[in-house]
């Protein structure tokens, strides 16, 4: 179960940035990955989550829950992607904002069509918000909130799509120190409870956190 990585390699122009990479990452764990620019972070998870294009060429296996996703396009991978910047939609509520997440995952939650109707995602984009302390934020707009509220609403955007792992960009990068260390905790805390494996990349060791596995890309 969880993500698994075997034997990955990642090369371009002729230069290998990751060599045989091999790493599982179990449900609700975390797997961190720091070096330097230009070492093959971004180029890793762009691999994970289907995106990795030419010159960039890979080679290797990717499997998710046992299942082989090395060939399924991006759509079919069930990989969440959370980014430094929150990526909020200016014009739509907090409300709209998690309900554009909702209606695919409500339908493949309960198998049948009813789970889909707006009632029950509104209901549960609530909820959502109710766990994050968010309670009554719906009908606000993203240019409304701090820094640390837009970062739990994109965080709760990206989970209610269901994503059977995530990838996290330089995710708290933008935050100051004390909210820094309130997202970390929200973040990290909301993944172990939902089982949800993790990739982080960033370059602040204070992200990392603890019992997570870390790799280092030093080459340059």
């Amino acid at each position: 179960m969880g993500l698994q990585l075997e034997k990955l390699t990642i090369a371009v122009h002729g230069r290998t940035l990751i060599r045989d990479l091999d790493a599982r990452i179990e449900p609700g764990q975390v797997l961190a990955v720091m070096g330097p620019s230009g070492s093959g972070k971004s180029s890793l998870l762009a691999w994970v989550a289907g995106l990795l294009e030419p010159p960039f060429e890979a080679r290797g296996a990717l499997r998710l829950n046992g299942e082989d996703l090395t060939a399924r396009p991006v759509q079919q991978r069930r990989i969440g992607l959370l980014f430094q910047d929150d990526l909020l939609f200016p014009h739509l509520s907090v409300l709209g904002n998690l309900l554009f997440a909702l209606p695919a995952a409500a339908r493949a939650a309960s198998g049948s069509a009813a789970a889909g109707d707006r009632s029950s995602r509104v209901h549960a984009a609530q909820a959502a918000l109710d766990d994050a302390g968010l309670a009554g934020f719906g009908a606000r707009l993203p240019g409304s909130l701090s820094g640390g509220q837009r970062s739990r609403v994109a965080l709760l955007r990206s989970l209610l799509a269901a994503p059977a792992a995530i990838l996290l960009d330089e995710p708290f990068s933008k935050l100051d120190a004390a909210l820094r260390e309130q997202m970390r905790q929200f973040t990290f805390t909301t993944l172990a409870a939902r089982k949800v494996p993790a990739l982080l990349v960033t370059h602040d060791a204070a992200d990392v956190p603890r019992g997570a596995q870390l790799i280092r890309l030093d080459h340059a």
